[in-house]
């Protein structure tokens, strides 16, 4: 089954464009090959105030997202140090 991703307004504007080219790309082909095929498969779940929510490491990188039905909403991608201090904010 394929799933289709969807991103958080920050992360185009705020999150992708403070990594570099060869990481942003190496979070591209992650994102192809793992989230639009088996993203429970791949991610590890998360606890605490981000229960129900999963993240997918990407060298020092986490994305963190959630997976509804077919649709994975990618809430954030930042460095691993930053990621779980300013995603939060960002759920609805």
């Amino acid at each position: 089954m394929a799933f289709t991703v969807k991103y958080h307004p920050d992360v185009r504007e705020i999150d992708l464009p403070r990594i570099n080219v060869k990481m942003r790309e190496r979070i591209r082909k992650a994102i192809e090959s793992r989230l639009m095929t088996a993203p429970q498969e791949y991610g590890l779940p998360l606890r605490k105030s981000l229960g129900g929510y999963w993240k997918l490491r990407v060298g020092d990188y986490r994305i963190v997202f959630k997976v509804q039905g077919e649709v994975v909403y990618v809430l954030g991608i930042r460095h691993r140090k930053k990621i779980y201090e300013e995603v939060p904010g960002r759920i609805r």
